[in-house]
Order: C-alpha cells, then sequence, then structure tokens
C-alpha cells in the first residue's frame, strides 16, 4: 500500500526519515534534498582509460568532491556525478521507498539512473543518487541543500523476516556520504 500524506508525517515523528520536516511531506511522498559531497569521474587520457570489469566487483575511479556552498557544482553536458540526500533513513521490516526526481529537475535536463530503492530494513542511510546531465549544449549547476527529489513509501502486507531483511543482508547500510558500487552480489 502507498502511504498517503498523514502516514507519512508519521515516518517523520517516527524518525523513519531524518534531517527532514512537515514542509517536505506531499500528499503521497517526501520531498529529499541533495547533500554536500558528489563523487565526480577521475579524469583520464583517451588512450589510458581503464575498462572496469563488473562481474569481478569493480568499481569506477570516483573521486569526493565537497559542494562549494555558494557556487554548488556545474554538471556539463553528459557527465555523470553520484550524490546523496541529506536525509537519512530508518526502514523497519514493513516499509520500503523509492525515489523520484522531482518532475522540475528532470525537465530540466537531470536524469536519474533508476537505481533509487531502499528495500525493508535498509537503515541508517542516506540514499546514494546517480545523476547525468542529459542536455546536450547547457550546464546544469547543483547546489547542496536544493529539493532534488521525492521519496514514495510502500507498506508491505507482512513484514520481511530478520533473516530476509536489508539489515542483514544488505551492503550499504550505515552509508552517510555517496557510495560508489559495491560490486554486483
Amino acid at each position: 500500500m502507498l502511504l498517503s500524506h498523514t502516514e507519512l508525517l508519521d515516518l517523520v515523528d517516527q524518525r523513519v526519515i531524518q534531517n527532514t520536516t512537515h514542509d517536505n511531506v506531499n500528499g503521497a511522498s517526501i520531498d529529499v534534498r541533495l547533500g554536500a559531497t558528489l563523487l565526480i569521474e577521475r579524469l583520464y587520457p583517451s588512450d589510458q582509460r581503464p575498462i572496469v570489469n563488473l562481474a569481478a566487483r569493480e568499481s569506477p575511479v570516483l573521486i569526493p568532491k565537497p559542494l562549494d556552498l555558494y557556487n554548488g557544482w556545474v554538471l556539463e553536458p553528459g557527465d555523470f556525478v553520484l550524490a546523496a540526500t541529506v536525509e537519512t533513513f530508518h526502514l523497519p521490516n514493513d516499509l520500503c521507498c523509492e525515489f523520484k526526481l522531482k518532475s522540475s529537475v528532470a525537465r530540466s535536463g537531470i536524469e536519474h539512473s533508476l537505481a533509487g530503492w531502499g528495500d525493508p530494513g535498509w537503515s541508517d542511510a542516506t540514499l546514494t543518487l546517480e545523476l547525468r546531465n542529459t542536455l546536450q549544449h547547457q550546464a546544469l549547476r547543483l547546489e547542496p541543500g536544493m529539493k532534488i527529489g521525492q521519496v514514495i513509501f510502500w507498506r508491505l502486507n507482512t513484514p520481511v523476516p530478520d533473516n530476509a531483511s536489508y539489515s542483514k543482508r544488505g551492503q550499504y547500510n550505515g552509508q552517510k556520504l555517496p557510495q560508489p558500487s559495491k560490486g554486483i552480489r
């Protein structure tokens, strides 16, 4: 069951989602904001470009970049970054969530790579976002604290058993900054 406004207010009050207020609660979602650190791709000369073997659990080389409070980060056409939300999540075993871009952000040319899912039991973590500027001729400025998206929450009919919960099986619990891939398991 998709949660609505009153139930979302309860989640904020119960601290299932932290670092937010009732002002960020919409009819069926909670707005989330861009955190203060990005992971940007390391640049290589074209003749030295590495190949990342995902099957071997390798990850691209990404460099942490704190966002300038006043100037943010300029995302050039085609550029890809990992970002994180300001908000921290503590999902019980009967709740999951899904990230969606704010429509105005998407209509400006930002694309999110659809990996914004929080499984039941995912806890003490910010949501890592995979963002790309899809425009061909214009750069886009990202600023810390800007509303970047919204999270919708789903209540499960029955809770996930503890041994199947993300709290036991997940690899991204406790993350506070954007996290690169830890490899395909």
